[in-house]
């Protein structure tokens, strides 16, 4: 593939950082509009323009009179959203791609796999209804129009800054203090997990792709372990030959915590395994090469090497404390 112009809005999240490497590595001219603000260094070569995605004189002043061959938007999570940006970008690209989040899928799922023709619907959730009135947006754009949109629909994406638990470090903190530790469910539903340089392969297989206009994609590994899986290798990682761990029933987690509630009954409390097929037409050589034992050492490494980011939420702790014991007192 020739090089190509493209333009990250973000560029320096989880997801976008993992696929603004990739894209440089690929050989494209890469550009990331953000507000500056991230601790995240961009790979040489790549250029940072500064404005503010949510005010769209800012974003019109950073973008100029330029024009992209690719606009790659991660930080729309709104219709409005949407639409302050393509106040700016319409007509300058060639290939509007849309960060949406495979939370959109209909929950629970009717059937596994989950593919691209999975109804999306989830009444429980406000994010994912929001990416999903996104998506509308612009598949009413593409028809009405001719917007040349692609939507991207990821699923649970991390690197070694994110620890996929409840409770993230705290979590990590009881393991090592030998306290229980909480997770959802029975712990034995399957939980697609992707770590971001793999999602970026994907992800850089649909850049200034003809075919893939007006097409919605998933992007996902293969790699879907148990949540006890998951919870034992961060133990292992850190070094806790013997954690405890104590099963709350999903409902009564939510009950008790509404911050959490959403994102675990409209999404993690189901078992979710996807087909990604379609991706791998347009990206081969996209697979699974980190699978979660590595990826939990790898953050364990992490922070470990930053004890500053080791913050217990007093919050989750107490309710950790709360929901194990009355677990251990129903028996």
């Amino acid at each position: 593939m020739s090089s190509l112009r493209l333009l990250f809005l973000g560029g320096t999240g989880t997801i976008s950082a993992a696929c603004v490497r990739a894209a440089v590595t690929a050989g494209h001219d890469v550009t990331v509009l953000n507000r500056g603000s991230s601790d995240r260094a961009l790979p040489d070569g790549v250029r940072r323009v500064t404005g503010d995605v949510r005010d769209a004189a800012s974003l019109r002043d950073a973008v100029g009179s330029d024009r992209f061959d690719v606009v790659a938007d991660f930080l729309s999570f709104v219709p409005q959203h949407v639409e302050t940006v393509l106040s700016a970008v319409e007509g300058r690209t060639g290939q509007y791609i849309y960060i949406s989040s495979a939370s959109a899928y209909q929950k629970p799922p009717q059937a596994l796999p989950v593919t691209e023709s999975t109804p999306l619907r989830n009444p429980f959730w406000q994010y994912s209804r929001d990416k999903i009135a996104c998506e509308d947006l612009l598949v009413g754009a593409y028809r009405e129009r001719g917007l040349p949109i692609t939507i991207v629909r990821p699923s649970h994406t991390y690197d070694e800054r994110m620890i996929p638990t409840l409770g993230k470090w705290t979590d990590i903190a009881r393991m090592r203090a030998g306290r229980p530790v909480v997770i959802h469910g029975d712990g034995t539903s399957l939980w697609t997990i992707t770590h971001a340089t793999d999602f970026a392969v994907g992800f850089t297989g649909l850049l200034g792709a003809p075919a893939a206009i007006g097409e919605a994609f998933t992007i996902t590994g293969t790699h879907a372990p148990t949540w006890n899986q998951i919870y034992g290798w961060l133990a292992e990682a850190a070094g806790v030959a013997e954690p405890v761990f104590v099963h709350v029933a999903s409902d009564t987690i939510a009950a008790a915590e509404p911050d959490i509630g959403p994102t675990l009954i409209g999404d993690k409390a189901h078992s979710v395994v996807f087909d990604t097929a379609k991706i791998r037409g347009f990206a081969p050589d996209f697979r699974t090469t980190v699978t979660f034992d590595e990826g939990a050492r790898r953050i364990i490494e992490y922070y470990d090497a930053r004890p500053g980011l080791q913050q217990v939420d007093e919050h989750l702790d107490a309710l950790f404390d709360r929901l194990a014991g009355h677990a251990a007192a129903i028996g």
